[in-house]
């Protein structure tokens, strides 16, 4: 019998095994892969996700690779017209944007973690529950044949969740955008500056952000699968249709980055987002089973909150699940799922007003040349708009006992 099993070693799995760990609740996290996975290559984190990584004690590790920027440039690709935009970051970890590479993240999350908490290779194949002197009991099979009990199954296993399919949850629906994404290295050095450097074409729109002295980080969304897409997302052709085609008429500091691309960390994906109201009126409880980061709310990347809001689940799921523990150090399996429900009722419309903002952010800056689109993004968005989501990303989970 285990006190919880989460499904999947992605950023919301591992941070929710660190929470439960400070509040006293031994977790088993497993991962279908055979070791961490670092898809994507790096991440922006806002000041929400800087104040849940401080709940969770591994912000100073990050703080110290990964220095913050605190403006960057809007360029428009047919006029050359810039803006400028100020983040308006505060001192301190808290109130600062910094872009980490995803896979130290993960191992800095892992750190923390005592031996033998992550399996993996542990892919799942069925769910189910029973009654045990009154109380629901998870229970899960895996590929090799193990049966494992748990008191609390919390699924962190990405867009295409098997524990959301189980609650109810409608599947993710395509927005019809997808990114190229991936790392340029630098041996010598870059020299850039330490800002955000965005890039907006009809129905496209790309980026480039340091790490550090000598990577950057780059990004190219666009509506149209690329070149590549359909062959697994072949590096080669990925880099290619990028150059020769899709970022073309960007700038050539743009393209150089991209031709000094370290093809190991090229990724392809399309965007997938679940529906807002699905989030408000789904089952993200049942049986004391639940659902945290992208298996809850998968949203487009435009506002860089995807990994943030998964750091605030895994603090508030260990303050709620925490506050189950009993007096002798074990889960009361009676209570947990009314602090499952908290959690659920804490975490829902957060989670459905970040989608549609991040969907309405990705629409406004990328979808189409008419006048009035322009109008409603460089004047009402940049100017107005963005302000007021960015200031979504000053919010607080709170702390962990």
């Amino acid at each position: 019998m285990e006190e919880v099993v989460i499904v999947g070693a992605g950023i919301a799995g591992l941070a929710t095994a660190v929470a439960l760990k400070k509040v006293g609740v031994q977790a088993l996290v497993l991962e279908r892969s055979e070791g961490l996975r670092a898809t994507g290559a790096a991440l922006s984190l806002f000041p929400n996700a800087w104040r849940a990584l401080d709940a969770l004690g591994v912000s100073e590790r990050l703080t110290s690779l990964y220095p913050p920027f605190s403006k960057g440039y809007v360029t428009d690709v047919k006029t050359k017209a810039i803006q400028e935009v100020r983040y308006d970051a505060s001192k301190g970890s808290g109130g600062e944007q910094r872009t980490v590479h995803r896979k130290i993240l993960l191992e800095a999350l892992a750190e923390e973690l005592p031996p033998n908490t992550i399996r993996f290779s542990s892919k799942l194949t069925s769910i189910d529950t029973l009654v045990e002197q009154g109380s629901s009991i998870c229970i899960l099979a895996l590929e090799d044949g193990t049966i494992i009990k748990s008191k609390v199954v919390i699924g962190c296993d990405g867009v295409h969740s098997r524990i959301a399919r189980w609650l109810g949850l409608s599947e993710p629906v395509d927005s019809g955008r997808s990114a190229i994404r991936g790392i340029a290295v630098y041996p010598q050095g870059h020299g850039l500056n330490h800002e955000v450097q965005q890039f907006v074409d009809v129905s496209k729109r790309g980026g480039f952000i340091p790490l550090n002295d000598k990577e950057v980080y780059w990004f190219l969304a666009c509506k149209a699968p690329p070149k590549g897409a359909d062959m697994g997302g072949d590096p080669n052709l990925l880099v290619r249709e990028v150059a020769d085609n899709l970022a073309k008429d960007f700038s050539p500091l743009y393209l150089d980055i991209v031709g000094h691309s370290d093809f190991s960390t090229l990724t392809w994906a399309p965007f997938m987002f679940r529906y807002p109201w699905d989030v408000v009126l789904g089952n993200l409880t049942r049986a004391n089973f639940t659902v945290a980061g992208d298996a809850m709310h998968p949203m487009t990347p435009d506002l860089g909150q995807g990994g943030c809001l998964a750091l605030e689940d895994a603090v508030v799921l260990g303050r709620h699940i925490g506050s189950s523990v009993s007096q002798g150090g074990e889960l009361e399996t009676r209570d947990v799922g009314f602090a499952l429900e908290r959690y659920v009722r804490e975490r829902r419309w957060r989670a459905a007003m970040l989608i549609a903002a991040s969907y309405l952010s990705g629409w406004v800056q990328q979808d189409g040349s008419s006048w009035w689109m322009k109008f409603l993004r460089d004047v009402v968005f940049y100017k107005f708009l963005l302000g007021k989501a960015v200031s979504a990303t000053r919010y607080d989970c709170g702390k962990l006992c």
